[in-house]
This record gives C-alpha cells, structure tokens and sequence, in this order.
C-alpha cells in the first residue's frame, strides 16, 4: 500500500518556501505522493476555511515537478466544473509529460455555492457537468497523436452515494475524504455491488483520511480513520490495507487557517507516521527537509 500526503497550498502562512519545504518533506521522508487542493474564486464561503493566498493547483504542481524527482503529483480535488474539459485535458497530459509521468487527477464536483455563482457555472448542475467532463476529458486523451500515450490515473471523490456510482461509472479509484473505518467499510460494499449491478469493474480505493496524532486514545464511533494515537493511526493504516486500499492520502488540515502558520507541526507529524510505516519510497540517505 501507498501512503501520500496533502499538503498545504493555501492560508497565510503558506508561500513558495513552505510549498517547496513541504514537497522536499514529503519526498525525503519516502512518501509516495504529494497532493494539493483547488480553489479559483476565493469567496467568502471558501475564505472561511481556505483562505487566500491560495496556489492554482496545476500551476503549483508544475512548479514542484521541477523541486522533486520521484514523488508523484495530484489534485485532491480538482472541481471539474470550474474549467473546460479539454483544458483540463491538456493541462493535465502537459504536466504529466513533463513530469515524467507522475500525475495523479483527483477529480470532484465541488461544493462552494458562492464560488459557482462567481465563475457563472450552475450548482445544482455540477453532478451532471462533471461527469461530462471526465467523458470529454478522457475523449481527448485517446487522441494519442495529440496528447500521447498518456496513462493517467483518474480518481473520482464524493462520499455521497452518487460520488461512489460516478467512480464505478469514470475512475480508476474512488477517493473518498476523511472517512471513519466503519462507514468505509459499509461504502466498499456498497461499491462492489454497484459496479457488480452495472457489469463493471470494481474501481480502485484511494481515501484521504486525517492526520490528527493525539497523546491520548480517541474512543468512539464518530473517530475519524487517521485520528489518535500513533498505535491507533498504524491500526487504521492495516486496516486500510486489508480493505483493499492501493494508495492512502494523510490529511492534516484540521480546518483551522491559522495551522498554515506551523508547518513543522504537519511535518513532525508525518516524519512520525514515516518512522512506523515506511512508505514504499523510502531511502535512509534521503533528507526529509525538516531542518
């Protein structure tokens, strides 16, 4: 199993520096993949919980292609809507080139009302948009004399039951966010069976779930998978594992903007999970970039 990181690219404490620390981090430390966040109209709705400055994802993912060599990049999530499938298509097959193959899209419909209604696109409709999007995007993808023979792996979000129906229908992997290890397990099911009904393939399963270390247990239904002490986080991990997971995405962001301000808190804590599960990319001589 692969272990990936989100990190940060939005909030006041965030900048090129901290971009570039946190992806150097992340690859030192020998994890598997590095993903970012998408936001276009920072509104109030957005501001309230990822404030400006916040980095374009593609354009912050090119950048750290070119500070990284190994590490693979994506987007958790990318909101299909807020753009046209086919410059999605090419921005995406670009940087997967010039990144030697490292792409990952993480692709969602997005919840920000006030956001929509600044870019124009409907949001009662955006279900519908983004599946039509991932059609046309993968369309685009298999004119190979344009685009090349680009592999790139698609992984649908929502943890709604439509999310999980669009990831059978038009990804590579579900990817569901900060679930808890109960509720996944009844989703997977769910899962199998939808794709079971449908004559299709049972999709990949890539959850982001949270990187909440604590010094104390947490008890109770409602504990996030990621969420405790680090006995509890390497438990959830194998668990993960069992459940069929390829690739696991820890998510640190506790939702306050003020955590942008200390990043070594969201690095330690990931050079703790390095040290107890090591992540498939691992290599002692590297430097995690802490100091």
């Amino acid at each position: 199993m692969k272990i990936g990181v989100n990190i940060l690219n939005f909030g006041p404490g965030t900048d090129p520096g901290v971009l570039r620390n946190a992806a150097r981090t992340a690859e030192g430390l020998g994890f598997d993949l590095l993903m970012v966040s998408d936001h276009i109209a920072i509104t109030p709705d957005v501001a309230a919980r990822y404030p400006a400055p916040f980095y374009e994802p593609f354009t912050t993912l090119s950048w750290l292609a070119a500070l990284t060599t190994r590490i693979r990049l994506g987007t958790t999530v990318l909101i299909a809507p807020y753009r046209h499938p086919l410059l999605t298509a090419r921005i995406a097959a670009n940087l997967d080139a010039l990144s030697g193959g490292r792409l990952v899209l993480g692709v969602g419909v997005g919840w920000a009302r006030q956001e929509f209604a600044a870019l124009g696109i409907p949001f009662q409709q955006r279900g519908r948009l983004t599946e039509e999007h991932l059609r046309a995007v993968r369309a685009a993808w298999q004119d190979t004399a344009d685009h090349g023979e680009r592999r790139i792996p698609v992984w649908v979000g929502g943890n709604s039951d439509a999310g999980l129906r669009r990831a059978v229908r038009l990804g590579d992997a579900w990817h569901p966010l900060r679930p808890t290890l109960p509720w996944l397990r009844g989703a997977v099911v769910r899962m199998a069976a939808y794709a079971d009904e449908q004559g299709l393939p049972v999709p990949a399963l890539a959850p982001r779930i949270a990187l909440r270390p604590t010094a104390a247990p947490v008890e109770g239904a409602q504990r996030l998978a990621g969420e405790g002490t680090i006995d509890q986080i390497m438990d959830d991990l194998e668990q993960l594992r069992l459940l069929g997971a390829g690739t696991v995405v820890l998510d640190h962001y506790g939702g306050d903007p003020r955590e942008t301000l200390r990043p070594r808190a969201a690095w330690q804590a990931l050079a703790t999970v390095a040290a107890h599960f090591r992540p498939s990319g691992a290599e002692p001589e590297r430097s995690s970039g802490l100091s």
